[in-house]
């Protein structure tokens, strides 16, 4: 099975969608209210953002059953527990890199055999940036732990959901993207694009038509169009691609290229310059940056 990787050098295509960066307020003084409300956005804690609805699996469950269930809620995991107990978390990525790459029997395989640990727990109490760094260095989804207890979760999602209008999110995202954009076309088969995404360990691969791009595939869309649908992973991944595909301009700030993921409920925007696509940033890529990054107007030297 052929699994031809397209360079893509095209313009903008019908089913594309060029999104512009959120307006930008006039010039003006601060009030009060607005300084607070600034300076508290800078303070948010995770108990303040962290998605409180934790969806679970035990660990013998098979991972057809774990599949369709991330895939009807749309959710990227599931916490593995056992005897009652949090264990470990089973992920998208585990599905692609351990289960399709390793070509493994979804109806057989059992969470237990593919899940990750260990888990990466925080308190409630922690500021959001530190969580960010957490999230960084362990390379995890976050689980908030109260009293010993599961008390939510925290995904790149819901950081840069809140992610503050602060210096260090004022750089822009060409700095921080990913350049090496992997595209397929539109007529090779989900199952080229899934091995593909697990064996380079990526969310997404642009889908070109006639070698321009004009979708998107994603490691949701595999599982809420294909896998919970019964779809043959010998379907075109054009049939199953999100479209139309939305883009931002390279010199974009991190807290816009944010705003626009959260405003479309996106996690990956490609970004476009003069008229050609340049990279692709991710939500973790915003997470780090966030994280780690400070405005050069503000560096120590």
């Amino acid at each position: 099975m052929a699994k031809k990787l397209l360079l893509l050098r095209s313009q903008l295509t019908i089913g594309v969608i060029f999104v512009p960066a959120p307006e930008k307020p006039g010039i003006g003084f601060p009030s009060v209210l607005d300084r607070a409300y600034k300076d508290y956005k800078r303070h948010l804690k995770v108990g303040d953002i962290m998605s409180r609805d934790v969806f679970t699996a035990t660990a013998e469950t098979p991972m057809i059953e774990a599949v369709k269930t991330m895939g009807r809620r749309h959710i990227g995991s599931l916490i593995v527990v056992k005897y009652g107990t949090p264990i470990a978390i089973v992920t998208e990525r585990d599905l692609l890199s351990k289960v399709l790459v390793g070509d493994l029997n979804l109806e057989t395989i059992l969470v237990e055999q593919v899940m990750s640990y260990p888990l990466i727990k925080i308190c409630p109490s922690l500021e959001i940036r530190e969580a960010a760094r957490t999230m960084i260095n362990k390379k995890g989804k976050l689980l908030v732990f109260e009293c010993g207890e599961l008390a939510g979760i925290i995904t790149a999602s819901d950081l840069i959901r809140e992610i503050p209008s602060a210096p260090e999110t004022l750089l822009r995202v060409k700095d921080f993207m990913t350049k090496k954009i992997v595209s397929i076309g539109e007529d090779e088969t989900i199952a080229v694009a899934a091995r593909i995404m697990g064996e380079k360990r990526i969310g997404s691969v642009i889908v070109a038509s006639d070698e321009k791009p004009a979708r998107i595939f994603t490691e949701r869309d595999l599982l809420s169009k294909v896998l919970v649908q019964g779809k043959p992973l010998d379907t075109p991944i054009g049939k199953a691609s999100s479209s139309p595909l939305k883009t931002a301009h390279v010199d974009i700030s991190i807290h816009d290229a944010a705003k626009i993921m959260t405003a479309y409920h996106i996690r990956r925007l490609p970004l476009m310059k003069k008229e050609q696509m340049a990279g692709i940033i991710t939500a973790r890529d915003l997470v780090e940056a966030y994280a780690y990054k400070e405005s050069p107007h503000i560096l120590k030297f």
